[in-house]
């Protein structure tokens, strides 16, 4: 069989989906590339991550098209067998031999405005291990839960794998600073970042406190890297709110650097209502 995939949201970051797609047919025998409109499929597999992602309107040659992501309909999920899969990683060239992608966690207990986690995969609940992720000798590894902190027992264990094994990581949606007690400082600060970063959301007034005791706590465990914190703008939270704890951040950042310590830096993002695709964000916050 010939197979087409279209990664509607675009190449600049892996679709698990697809590559988990891609492992399964080629197991099969099947043939496997990027779908084009000039070549007959027998299927062809369009994922898009996000609902407001512009749809791909090319006419394609195939038997059968199927759409699915979250982008196309919340309730999709991948079959389980093909979702415990390890990912074909060929069919991202830009992906080099050492780094992984993948999520030891899934759902979420808490229930933002803007995300569909919680409805999609419901609580928090181990999904794998991390040496289920760390395949063909890769060490670097992009971590894509939610709310790792929230597994608390199962978090700790695979922290302790993660700092046993040596391996480098990044919770690329960033951690909960209000979970952040003690037993998970300690940890966090023995973690080796990629790119000596902890990430964590910041995306109300009351969470600047929340971050601030976090950081002081992990550094006094000895954490010398950087933090990125991604800040909401909009939602709930008006212009004047969302100045004031931008701002909070960014003389925060220059306390920083004038100190010459490691750098506190932000990632603004504008809220998006995930039930409405042609949502129109405000300019004052792009």
């Amino acid at each position: 069989m010939n197979i087409g995939l279209i990664d509607v949201d675009g190449h600049n970051f892996p679709n698990l989906a697809l590559m988990k797609l891609s492992a399964y047919h080629k197991a099969q025998g099947d043939l496997v590339e990027w779908a084009t409109p000039f070549q007959h499929y027998d299927s062809i597999y369009m994922s898009k991550v996000f609902n407001y992602t512009p749809d791909d309107n090319y006419i394609y040659d195939a038997d059968e098209i199927i759409k699915g992501g979250t982008g196309y309909d919340i309730a999709s999920q991948l079959p389980k067998e093909i979702d415990r899969l390890q990912p074909d990683y060929s069919i991202y060239p830009f992906i080099d031999n050492k780094t992984a992608y993948g999520f030891l966690t899934r759902g979420c207990p808490n229930k933002c405005a803007w995300c569909v986690v919680p409805k999609k995969e419901g609580k928090i609940h181990p999904y794998m291990d991390v040496e289920e992720i760390a395949i063909e000798g890769r060490t670097n590894l992009v971590l894509m839960d939610n709310n790792i902190l929230a597994a608390a027992e199962y978090a700790v264990q695979q922290l302790e794998k993660i700092i046993e094994k040596g391996y480098r990581v990044d919770f690329n949606q960033a951690l909960d600073a209000r979970l952040v007690d003690d037993r998970f400082a300690k940890l966090l600060a023995r973690v080796r970042w990629l790119d000596r970063r902890i990430r964590f959301g910041c995306d109300t007034h009351a969470q600047i406190a929340q971050c601030e005791r976090a950081i002081e706590l992990i550094n006094s465990y000895g954490y010398k890297g950087e933090y990125l914190l991604y800040t909401m703008l909009g939602g709930k939270n008006d212009i004047i709110e969302c100045y004031e704890r931008t701002h909070y951040w960014w003389l925060r950042s220059q306390k920083c650097r004038e100190r010459h310590k490691p750098n506190i830096y932000i990632h603004s993002q504008p809220y998006r209502d995930p039930s409405n695709p042609n949502h129109v964000i405000p300019q004052w916050q792009k």
